[in-house]
């Protein structure tokens, strides 16, 4: 057993420490703070007022509820068919989006590698990052202006001899909107992070395939797309956990009455329960089931890529 003079200076010495490191890099520790505060004051801070979903809010009263309801408000949407539909629209559009939101940045930043001319790669690169540094509300006023009747969409439709369609208008339409327009927002600024894993790729190892007799696709199999599947899979998780946080502000911009069959999600679901209908303790119940859900999802993602590739966040 440690002698206790032996301990105390041992807990002396790292009191020193840690004082040391906090004076020589307190310009770091400065750095740090404001996010963290941030984050406490914006995000943990509010999970205090998920109690509502248990108690009874009434406006202007107590901020944590009137009186206990119990699990009241869960059964109250676990019976509605207007939240289950909802619930499928949100579902199949969080499923669109990462079937093709996830894969193409990949696809874009291969192809980008393999490009020798140093000028064209760099136009390619800025002509798709662009769209990220628009706001939501000019992506929606750019897609009401092409998708119009009288849109430029519409336009070339009658040049090749067919008849206007209301794209926004129309149910069927809406997810093909949404998902086109968000493939042609993100794709770019998801290849940023893919061509920065590929250059940590060691080039030797191109050399032993090379060596071995493959071609260039089986070394972009093997060597380039293993030395890149830490990213991959890291970004497939924190897709998976926003999988049901389904773009707000997009969709509560583009959808109306007419689309609510297909565009209707949880979010704008919430915003009408919540802020128009002043039903809070209701939508605080759906917002925590959702949360839930986002929560058991990632761990399941998490878990499983553990046990299969060896890879986790955690």
């Amino acid at each position: 057993m440690e002698p206790p003079k032996r301990r105390r200076f041992g807990r002396q010495r790292e009191q020193l420490s840690w004082r040391k490191t906090l004076k020589r890099d307190w310009q770091l520790y400065a750095l740090v703070a404001l996010p963290l505060l941030f984050f406490a004051i914006f995000r943990y801070l509010p999970m205090l007022g998920n109690i509502i979903a248990f108690r009874r809010f009434r406006p202007g009263g107590s901020i944590f509820g009137e009186e206990w309801v119990g699990l009241r408000y869960v059964e109250m949407f676990l019976t509605d068919p207007t939240f289950w539909a909802v619930f499928g629209n949100t579902l199949a559009i969080g499923s669109l989006t990462l079937l093709f939101c996830f894969p193409l940045p990949i696809i874009l930043a291969l192809l980008l590698n393999e490009v020798r001319s140093r000028y064209f790669k760099k136009f390619v690169q800025t002509i798709s990052y662009l769209p990220h540094f628009l706001s939501i509300v000019i992506i929606a006023g750019m897609l009401m202006q092409l998708l119009s009747l009288e849109g430029t969409v519409n336009q070339i439709v009658r040049a090749v001899g067919g008849d206007a369609v209301p794209f926004l208008q129309l149910p069927e339409w809406f997810r093909t909107v949404y998902v086109s327009s968000e493939v042609w927002q993100t794709v770019g600024w998801g290849t940023i992070l893919y061509l920065a894993a590929l250059t940590n790729v060691d080039t030797a190892l191109y050399e032993a395939a090379r060596i071995d007799g493959a071609n260039r696709w089986q070394q972009t199999w093997h060597v380039t797309l293993t030395g890149i599947r830490p990213t991959m899979v890291t970004l497939l998780i924190l897709n998976i956990g926003a999988f049901l946080s389904v773009g707000f502000e997009k969709v509560l911009l583009l959808y109306n009455p007419l689309t609510y069959p297909t565009a209707d999600v949880i979010s704008t679901y919430l915003y009408r329960v919540g802020l128009e209908a002043n039903n809070f303790s209701y939508a605080a119940a759906i917002g925590m089931f959702e949360a839930i859900i986002g929560l058991t999802l990632i761990l399941s993602a998490n878990a499983i890529s553990r046990r299969t590739v060896g890879t986790s966040l955690w």
